[in-house]
């Protein structure tokens, strides 16, 4: 049985489902009492899938494909928040695209990470308003709440304040995770992201792995009319045994210039509680 806030009358509905890996009781009730107090017209619904464990994944492929489509499918559902990262997404974002129906088109979708594969599939499928943004699991960051209040107040009310503060209403912008970007890249699920700007953000990841994952996109992109790159935080980068030489600002900036996508400097966002919403596509507020 789902688990949820209390419903009021004229209440937004958020569906939440794990593609990835598996949340914990004790986080969705936070999330619960959290959303309760700041944000009592919304009903928040984790999907009971959201707890099952299954290796390493929240529950198996078909429990997470059926979780998903079931939320997005649903007609009474008003958005899908994806409850954390992880892995495990990508087995199952393509099958889930085409179980999807008219319901699924007018719902918001939120998360990042790992979800940034099915943020991808719905976005290049057309499909409802994506935005790369906090998940359920940043309430256990220090800082989570705001992280939290952030993530409903884009869902629940649009507001600017909850945005990444460069982004411009009259450009299309799409952000990922750079690895999870890096292996979508060829794929089935990769969107179409000319005339984009694309902001990326990373973490624990050494330098050299960032630096190939950079040469692997940029590669690619190269004559996909970007607009640009804009580079999020790149955090908790590992030591290794000898420096690497460059930042990962210097990083991105040299394979952007080598493949002609304009590096257009720093963006706030990142694997943090500071994590800011960034819509994909065009967007009114």
């Amino acid at each position: 049985m789902a688990q949820g806030t209390k419903s009021i009358s004229s209440t937004l509905r958020i569906g939440i489902c794990a593609p990835s890996t598996p949340f914990s009781q004790t986080g969705a009730e936070r999330v619960l009492a959290l959303a309760a107090k700041s944000h009592p017209e919304a009903e928040l619904i984790f999907d009971e899938q959201c707890f099952f464990e299954h290796g390493h994944f929240a529950g198996s492929d078909e429990q997470r494909l059926d979780s998903f489509v079931a939320l997005a499918n649903d007609p009474t559902i008003d958005a899908i928040w994806f409850a954390r990262g992880g892995y495990g997404a990508a087995r199952i974002a393509e099958s889930a695209i085409t179980r999807l129906d008219s319901n699924a088109n007018r719902k918001t979708y939120l998360g990042y990470s790992d979800a940034g594969n099915m943020l991808a599939a719905l976005y290049r499928a057309g499909i409802g308003a994506v935005a790369h943004g906090p998940m359920p699991s940043d309430i256990a960051r220090t800082g989570g709440e705001d992280a939290i209040r952030r993530a409903l107040d884009w869902i629940v009310h649009k507001k600017p304040d909850a945005l990444e503060p460069d982004l411009n209403p009259g450009h299309k912008h799409a952000a990922f995770n750079l690895m999870t970007l890096a292996m979508m890249t060829g794929t089935r699920l990769m969107p179409d992201l000319r005339d984009h700007i694309l902001i990326i953000e990373e973490i624990s990841e050494y330098l050299y792995a960032f630096d190939r994952a950079m040469f692997h996109l940029c590669s690619n992109l190269t004559d996909h009319g970007l607009t640009g790159i804009r580079l999020g935080r790149v955090s908790d980068i590992p030591e290794n045994d000898r420096p690497f030489g460059e930042d990962a600002e210097a990083i991105a900036e040299r394979w952007s210039r080598q493949n002609g996508i304009a590096f257009l400097g720093r963006s706030d966002i990142g694997h943090d509680a500071r994590n800011r919403v960034v819509p994909f596509g065009t967007f009114d507020i």
